[in-house]
């Protein structure tokens, strides 16, 4: 059966199961390990999707930086602190900087 372990031993074994652990929470053990299974295989698909070519050449551009990261760099770089700021307020006033940089 499985490589060794023929028909006896694989009785022997569901039957040790049902003294353990009872008649009772057996079906809710087998539920569990199928949440469990199919949770692991939704998590081993959304991490082994295909990323776009346009995605992956925003993330080797950005050298491996989040949207964040690389926006508070650019904050930095036009000189504006960046703590106590959303995301959006940081954005219009790093935008607003670059753009009055390249009009000079």
């Amino acid at each position: 059966m499985f490589g060794g372990i023929g028909t006896p031993e694989v009785l022997i074994l569901i039957f040790l199961a049902f003294i353990l652990f009872g008649s009772q929470k057996l079906p809710e053990l087998a539920n569990a390990l199928g949440r469990s299974k199919g949770e692991f295989q939704k998590g081993l698909s959304e991490a082994t999707k295909a990323n776009t070519e346009q995605q992956t050449i925003a993330d080797l551009e950005a050298g491996g930086k989040t949207p964040d990261q690389v926006l508070i760099d650019r904050a930095k770089a036009v000189g504006i602190d960046h703590t106590g700021m959303t995301v959006a307020q940081l954005q219009k006033k790093v935008e607003a900087l670059e753009a009055m940089e390249e009009s000079e």
